[in-house]
Parts: structure tokens; C-alpha cells; sequence
């Protein structure tokens, strides 16, 4: 099933439960509602509907007639706008104000000529009684300039709107099934009716333009065929582009919990059963898995219980042992490019194997000594590719296509790895996440049988050498003790890059740190020396134990050898690391 397919789908189950508009309308956040008496005149100070939220001032979200989609030029919403079309006010310089002004005014007076609604009647005889000026003469609040505005009847503005009366909604959807539209077979449905021209803006993409961008559109003559303007180019219906649009701007709502953002991608979720519980639950389990920051000290219980049962390995059939076995599961990622969106990718299957996957992801992310995250989120993981670990850094297309690997089974982007070996390189961090990623890269991608705990027997020439590094800088701090900079600040890169121009010089350097430490500590030398020794005898004594290279995959192992044996030094010396990576 298509994207735009299942976004139907989940539109038509959320109207069935009244959670989202009815066809022809748009949930829009409204400022001010203007109450006027019968003939037109307003009765005081129109009302805030906006309310605070955090440290911005928010509009209340109402269900309007459907938003038009304004380009350059002029077009206004039907009983609502913002004040520069409604009231002829705006607080920039407003070079068109007036125009706007009086084609939303031509436009009501055409649309609603001969009605003999009271409401109607009202909102005609104010727009012919109104001027611009009235703005200032009423004492009307400044701060109501450019926000949407509604209008009622002064003895119904606590119970209905006008938009709301049905002789507004019979005017509506007169309109509505006037668009003139041609007729075809609808794409993404299958059923015959009047094609969307203009599908509605997508709204609440991270870095899209705040007035929403399009997934489908056609606005030059290449991306035209067979002289076809527009929305005829690909036919989907004005339904069922209301319906995927409704769906989508629903999931991506400030606060929405269908919605992530996974580097540059804003990822929306959704699941599919008979049982809504069911679905509900799957969104959940998926949520708290993949979520970036869970509040585990603030989240339910049962949050922090799934979140104990995945970084335990238990499977799904454990962890939510009333979830059917029929739930489908829905990943959409999205990421701006200019006035439109790009689908960064798209994931539908069963929620049990998703959950299998999740859980063989974390297997994979296995490291003695573990990151403090056992079981971190996307954004955690993905930080530790960006350059000063700022989010503005992730590269664009890794964060999409790692999930959609891990979603999917699928091998993981070899980006991940030489991203990995690039920031280890330039800033010497050889964490332990970092560490664990590129030890999953390895078992995925190259079915690698990798250690999770320290080796001896391990014989990988990458292994070893970053074995060995730990164990040269763990002689360099003995001798000189605390010092600022090891010789990891320094010969990191190189020694995972190109042993044979360091390793020499860092044999020489820790002769001469041996030879010191003999005198402050004789026993810790000869501790050390037999540790160089054992690593020493697993390397080939045939060939230069110091290679000229070494591929990205022994650099990857280069860290991983270079973790653990620079942990085992701090390991409890009762709980041996084998104990560990059996915990």
C-alpha cells in the first residue's frame, strides 16, 4: 500500500471517531472572534480565542471551512480569514492590504447573494458597513492585527460560529461540488471523481516554510504531459487529497504523539488494527523504543516498564502480550525541499517483526563496558555522527535510511560506518556508543562474529593494534602520571589509520616509560610488559606486525579493541568482563 494510500485509510478510522474535520474543512488556529448584533454592527471588543503555550501566544485550533492555497496571488477563506483580508488591517506595510480587503468582501458578497440567513445577512452588512479606520476608532487590540479571525452572532458566541450555522455549511458545499474539476480515477483510491487541481500544504515540517509545503505538485511546463495543468498530471481526488492531507497535518501537530524528528526528517507513525487499543498500544511500544529524550523519571509506568523489558532483549510477545498479532505498522519520514516535501522514506509491516528488528538492533548495539543507554534513542545514536554532536550536523540522508535499515531488516548505510571512524579520528572520543554502533555496523553489514567483552583470542590485526594502543597509553599515564594530553590526543588517528608511521614511535616512547616505571612501581611493569607480550604473540610473527593501512573495518575494530582493553583496566577486578557480557 501506497503512503498516500494509508494516510487515507487513517483518515477515514480518525473521522470515525470525530478526531479530525469533515471533507471541505481544515482544523486551523483561529485568533479573535468578532461578535456581531443582527444588523451588522460588532458588538464590543471582539474576543481572544489565543491561549499561551510555552512562550509563544497560540490561536485556538477550529475546524474551518478548508484554507484555500495562496501563491502570489489574491484568494480568501470562506466566513474567515486573516485580519488583512477580513478587516483591511495588517501590522507590516500591508502594500496590497486593501486589494485583499476588497476581494474578500466581492467575493462574500457573490457567494452568499440571496441569502436570507440572520447570521449571513449580519456578517453582509458589516463587511459594507466597515472600513479600515474603524480599526483604531473602536480601540480594537493591536496585538489582533494579522491573526485569523472568525465571526458569530453576539447571543450565539459561546455556542456556534457562523461557519458553523448550516445554512453557512449548505453555502459550502454548494461550493464545494462546484469546483468544475475534471473527472478521472483517483490514484490513490481507485474511484472516480473530481481531481484536486491544488492539494492542500503540509504543515509543521522541521525546516519547511511556516505556511506549509506540498508532497504533490506541478507547477512548471516540464513537470506537465499531454498539455495537463497541474493536479490532472497525476489525478488524485479532491477527496482523497483532503483525506491524506487532513491525516497528515494531524500527525505532524506541535505535541502530536505520532510524530519524531529523527535528524532532518520529520517521522510520523501510525498503526492499524481492528482493536483500536491495539493500535494505540503499538504506537506506544513504537514511541517509547525510538523517542528522543523519554523523561524516564516522568513517564508512566508502563513507559519505563517497556523501556526495561527492550534493553533486557525480552521479545515483543513479552513485553505486550495482549497485542494481536495483526497490527500494521506505518513510518513516513519527511524532509523539506523548498515550497515542496520530500518523502525521505516510507515503512509499512507487521508490528510484530518491527519489534523483532528493534530488538536485534539493540542485540547488535551489545559493548562491555555499555554506553549508559543500553537501549538509546535514534537521536542519541545519531548525535554521535555530528560534528560537535549538534542535531543541525547529522548528515542529511543517514538518519532516514539507518531507521529504514533497522525497520526493514535491511543492511545499515556504510556512511554510519566511515562517518563513525571519521569523528573517532577527528576528535578522539572513543565512546562506548560510538563503539557499539560501529560493532552492529560490523555484525550487520559484514556478518562479522565481533567480541562484546575484551578477547584475547581475537586475532584481527585492528583488534589487536587498538588492544595494544590502550595498553601504551595506559604505560604513558603510569609513568608520568596525571597528565592533560595522552598519546591518544595525539596518534589516535593515525595509529587506526596507518600503524607503521606510529607504532614504532610509540614502541620507543613506552621502552622509555617502562624503563621509568621499573624504578616507581616494578610490579606494575612487569603487569604491563606481559600484556604487551600476550598481544604481541596473537599478531603474525611472518609479517610487520604494524601494517602500512588498515581498511575501514579494522578501524572499526581498531576502537572496539581500543575500549575494551582500555576499560579492563578499570574493571572491578571481581566481575570479569566474560561475566559481564553475559549479564
Amino acid at each position: 500500500m501506497s503512503a498516500l494510500a494509508s494516510l487515507v485509510r487513517a483518515y477515514g478510522r480518525m473521522a470515525d471517531r470525530n478526531e479530525v474535520p469533515p471533507f471541505g474543512y481544515s482544523t486551523e488556529r483561529i485568533g479573535f472572534v468578532i461578535s456581531l448584533d443582527a444588523d451588522g454592527v460588532p458588538s464590543g471588543i471582539p474576543s481572544d480565542l489565543r491561549t499561551q503555550e510555552g512562550r509563544k501566544v497560540l490561536g485556538r485550533p477550529l475546524a474551518v471551512p478548508q484554507a484555500v492555497k495562496r501563491t502570489s496571488g489574491k484568494a480568501a477563506n470562506f466566513l474567515w480569514d486573516k485580519t488583512a483580508y477580513v478587516l483591511g488591517v495588517t501590522a507590516g506595510e500591508g502594500k496590497r492590504t486593501a486589494e485583499e480587503h476588497a476581494f474578500f468582501v466581492e467575493q462574500h458578497r457573490d457567494w452568499l447573494a440571496g441569502t436570507d440567513d440572520e447570521g449571513l445577512v449580519a456578517l453582509l452588512r458589516f463587511l459594507d458597513w466597515w472600513r479600515p479606520e474603524e480599526f483604531d476608532a473602536l480601540g480594537w487590540p493591536a496585538d489582533m492585527k494579522d491573526e485569523n479571525v472568525v465571526f458569530a452572532l453576539e447571543r450565539e458566541r459561546l455556542d456556534r460560529y457562523l461557519h458553523d450555522r448550516p445554512a453557512a455549511r449548505n453555502v459550502w458545499a454548494g461550493r464545494l461540488g462546484a469546483t468544475g474539476a475534471t473527472r478521472a480515477a483517483c490514484l490513490v483510491t481507485g474511484e472516480h471523481g473530481p481531481v484536486a487541481r491544488l492539494h492542500p500544504s503540509i504543515k509543521g515540517v522541521w525546516g519547511a516554510q511556516t505556511a506549509g509545503a506540498s508532497i504533490v505538485s506541478f507547477n512548471l511546463e516540464a513537470f506537465t504531459s499531454y498539455d495537463h495543468e497541474q493536479g490532472d498530471n497525476a489525478p488524485v481526488s479532491e477527496a482523497a487529497a483532503f483525506a491524506y492531507t487532513t491525516a497528515l497535518n494531524r500527525f505532524l501537530e506541535r505535541g502530536s504523539r505520532h510524530r519524531l524528528q529523527i535528524g532532518d526528517a520529520s517521522t510520523v507513525f501510525w498503526a492499524e488494527a481492528d482493536d483500536p487499543q491495539a493500535a494505540t498500544d503499538a504506537e506506544d511500544l513504537f514511541a517509547a523504543a525510538f523517542a528522543e529524550g523519554v523523561d524516564e523519571n516522568a513517564a508512566s509506568e508502563r513507559v519505563r516498564a517497556v523501556l526495561d523489558a527492550i534493553r533486557n532483549g525480552r521479545p515483543v510477545a513479552d513485553i505486550a502480550p495482549g497485542l494481536p498479532a495483526d497490527v500494521r505498522f506505518y513510518v513516513l519520514g519527511l524532509s523539506p525541499n523548498a515550497a515542496r516535501l520530500s518523502v525521505r522514506f516510507y515503512f509499512e509491516g507487521d508490528f510484530g517483526e518491527i519489534g523483532r528488528r528493534w530488538l536485534e538492533h539493540v542485540a547488535r548495539l551489545r559493548v562491555v563496558p555499555p554506553p549508559q543507554e543500553t537501549a538509546p534513542s535514534m537521536w542519541r545514536m545519531l548525535i554521535e555522527t555530528a560534528t560537535l554532536r549538534r542535531s543541525e550536523n547529522i548528515q542529511p540522508n543517514l538518519a532516514g535510511e539507518w531507521l529504514r535499515a533497522i525497520l526493514a531488516g535491511a543492511p545499515y548505510p556504510l556512511t554510519l560506518l566511515s562517518t563513525l571512524i571519521m569523528r573517532m579520528r577527528a576528535d578522539h572520543d572513543v565512546n562506548a556508543m560510538r563503539v557499539a554502533i560501529l560493532k552492529s555496523v560490523l555484525i550487520r553489514n559484514f556478518g562479522m562474529e565481533v567480541p562484546v567483552a575484551l578477547d584475547p583470542t581475537f586475532d584481527d590485526p585492528g583488534y589487536l593494534l587498538g588492544r595494544l594502543f590502550a595498553v601504551y597509553e595506559q604505560v604513558q599515564s603510569a609513568a608520568l602520571g596525571g597528565i592533560n594530553a595522552t598519546i591518544k590526543d595525539k596518534f589516535y588517528g593515525a595509529a587506526s589509520a596507518q600503524p607503521r608511521k606510529v607504532f614504532h614511535l610509540l614502541e620507543s616512547g613506552s621502552a622509555n616509560h617502562l624503563s621509568k616505571l621499573g624504578k616507581q612501581k616494578p610490579g606494575l611493569r612487569v603487569v604491563l610488559e606481559k600484556q604487551i607480550g600476550s598481544i604481541m604473540e596473537v599478531m603474525s610473527p611472518a609479517d610487520d606486525p604494524f601494517p602500512a593501512s588498515l581498511p575501514d573495518r579494522s578501524q572499526a575494530l581498531f576502537g572496539l579493541g581500543y575500549h575494551h582493553q582500555r576499560n579492563e583496566f578499570y574493571r572491578k577486578a571481581d566481575k570479569p568482563a566474560a561475566e559481564e557480557a553475559r549479564a
